[in-house]
């Protein structure tokens, strides 16, 4: 029993010591060409479960969804990216870098099953080189990136383009999604793709067939809309799916630059013996006033022309009480006359309650006997009703 826990402490040490080594991983890549590094999901589900597989024999294929920043940073630099389409798929890390030096990334994997982490250290070292002088970017509409990023579809299309420019010295620079570029995200149906760019160069100069893009024929029709055929001789596509389309081709031509101007001479700031110092010249003395006095008189003469506008608008346009009533007929001017005396008389008996009230606000006759009501004293209290409600001796044995 002893031995067998021994064993399996020994079995447990080299297993660790062989994920220590084999956690970090070391790239070294040229300035200027492309570089590309597949997580493979099969090599993390070891790192997971080593001892079950060993033992047990249990295979899993479980989902794994990867987080990838540079050391010390809460993302990837720059020139990296990284891609993943699905949890069942691989991950992808590339890029172009520009500058040399030493890169850290960290790469953490999480098990969507078990929701354990490993942690894989990749070191991408940048090495110096010149970046080809001729280089030529295409666009190939039947792709995805996750599609063009393993090496192998990435060795067919080198191999087109190398016919198609004529030499086999031909690098990839960089790839990239047509999503990045500004293209429409596509519809979720067969036959619908996002689109890749493909950048490559050469110590070559371009081909015959490249050089057909450069032509005046060529840019019109591709500008009018017209579907570009593929020029005579020059259809070197193997594989439909990555064929280019010649309207989205552009080549770029670094090798024959433009003469800089040489920098100015600095001189050393002393002023030579014998020599006279010339000052420089200082401006002309400038009168500031009218600019002022356009800056404030012409706001205020606006302002007080739209005041004396809007005081004749709102005084002087008035009708007037006396001109209206001269205007207005005599007969429908004593009847509004009366209204407003009656309304006057109302609003004066209001505020006397003393007042004996008026005879329309009394009944007319008693129901039972049919004599006329007596008028009622009126009340001292002015919470008291004006109208008192008679009590009516048979009001019992009516029916209700």
């Amino acid at each position: 029993m002893a031995g067998f826990k021994g064993c399996l402490f020994f079995l447990t040490v080299v297993g660790a010591a062989v994920r220590a080594a084999r956690a970090e991983i070391k790239f070294d890549v040229p300035s200027g060409k492309f570089f590309t590094y597949e997580l493979m999901r099969e090599t993390f589900q070891g790192d997971f479960e080593p001892l079950s597989k060993l033992y047990n024999e249990r295979q899993y294929d479980d989902p794994m969804t990867f987080k990838c920043n540079k050391k010390g940073f809460p993302d990837l630099p720059e020139w990296l990216r990284f891609t993943q389409r699905h949890p069942y798929d691989n991950g992808f890390l590339y890029g172009t870098p520009t500058s040399p030096g030493k890169t850290f990334i960290e790469i953490y994997a999480i098990n969507k099953r078990t929701y354990e982490t490993t942690r894989q250290n990749l070191v991408v070292n940048v090495i110096a080189a010149k970046s080809p002088p001729y280089q030529a970017e295409f666009f190939i509409k039947l792709r995805e990136i996750e599609k063009v990023l393993p090496p192998a579809v990435q060795d067919e299309i080198k191999q087109d383009l190398q016919k198609l420019w004529d030499t086999e010295a031909l690098d990839v620079v960089n790839v990239s999604n047509a999503l990045d570029r500004g293209g429409r995200v596509p519809l979720p149906l067969a036959g619908h793709f996002e689109g890749v760019f493909v950048k490559v160069g050469s110590e070559h100069s371009f081909s015959g067939c490249l050089l057909r893009v450069r032509t005046a024929e060529h840019r019109a029709r591709c500008a009018a809309g017209a579907k570009v055929k593929v020029p005579g001789g020059c259809n070197f596509c193997s594989i439909p799916s990555n064929c280019i389309s010649w309207c989205h081709t552009e080549l770029f031509d670094s090798s024959q630059q433009e003469p800089t101007l040489a920098p100015p001479t600095v001189g050393s700031g002393v002023l030579e013996a014998g020599a006279d110092f010339d000052p420089p010249v200082s401006p002309e003395t400038r009168d500031f006033l009218p600019d002022y006095l356009v800056t404030i008189l012409v706001p205020l003469v606006l302002a007080l022309v739209l005041c004396v506008l809007l005081a004749y608008i709102m005084c002087g346009r008035r009708e007037g009480v006396e001109k209206r009533n001269a205007r207005t007929n005599q007969i429908q001017l004593h009847h509004h006359h009366t209204i407003r005396d009656n309304m006057d008389e109302l609003r004066n008996m209001a505020d006397h309650r003393g007042v004996s009230p008026p005879l329309s606000t009394l009944p007319m006759f008693d129901s039972r006997s049919g004599g006329g009501a007596t008028p009622q004293t009126p009340p001292e209290s002015p919470r008291v009703p004006l109208i008192m409600a008679q009590q009516d001796p048979y009001s019992d044995t009516l029916p209700r």
